[in-house]
């Protein structure tokens, strides 16, 4: 019996990444009953948690054309209090207003940190507020750190030579930011703050400049790989 489905399952991810350039079947003839699924959370608050419905459509599709990744386009929506969350090595947060968890949900969300889940929570303008509290209750005795110029996920797979992840929103005029919060070493949760890269995932929503949608894409594709590659 497998003792922690969620790590077999990033680790099997991790092992198919690897294989498939030797495969012969390209990417874009498998089938999505064969991929890897990640998921949106519904959350409470109020929060339009259901903003930019084609961004994780998007951003799967280009990794799997682009790269050796076994995704599939098609997501899931969670809420952040079911057992269903485990069934996925990394969740997305986004909206622009309030968000609201309770003890119960927080420890499963811990839980399924602590099991080898990764959550990305994407501020699309208007969340800062209201998530920042909740990012620091989920492990008291962490924080929020901005990421280093030559963390991996800028140069994993693209380069993003300034060391920040895109700016792809004006927001507030202020520099795109990229916080981590790690437990026992490893990067648990990712947090963007002042850059929006969902918005640039979900182009058929948003007009964006070429170069801005291409930077966001590929923002995403570099944290895809460094979560399904992590130890």
């Amino acid at each position: 019996m497998i003792s922690d489905p969620l790590t077999f399952v990033k680790n099997l991810l991790a092992l198919l990444v690897f294989l498939l350039p030797f495969v012969l079947v390209p990417i874009l003839e498998a089938q999505d009953n064969g991929d890897f699924k990640i998921a949106r959370v519904q959350y409470r608050g109020g929060g339009d948690w259901y903003s930019s419905p084609t961004a994780l459509t998007n951003l799967a599709r280009y990794a799997r054309e682009n790269h050796p990744i076994s995704i599939s386009t098609r997501y899931d929506d969670v809420q952040l209090g079911s057992r269903d969350i485990f069934n996925y090595p990394f969740l997305f947060i986004t909206g622009h207003g309030n968000i609201t968890v309770n003890d119960s949900e927080m420890e499963n969300l811990r839980r399924y940190l602590e099991n080898g889940g990764f959550l990305h929570v994407d501020d699309d303008y208007g969340m800062d507020e209201y998530v920042r509290p909740i990012l620091q209750r989920i492990f008291p005795d962490e924080e929020l750190i901005e990421l280093p110029a030559d963390h991996p996920i800028y140069s994993n797979v693209y380069s993003f030579p300034e060391g920040r992840p895109p700016k792809v929103h004006e927001h507030d005029g202020l520099p795109p930011q990229a916080f981590g919060l790690f437990h026992n070493g490893r990067m648990v949760l990712l947090y963007t703050y002042e850059s929006n890269p969902s918005d640039g995932w979900a182009y058929d929503q948003h007009s964006n400049p070429q170069h801005i949608t291409d930077a966001a894409l590929q923002f995403g594709v570099n944290m895809l790989m460094y979560v399904f590659n992590s130890p």
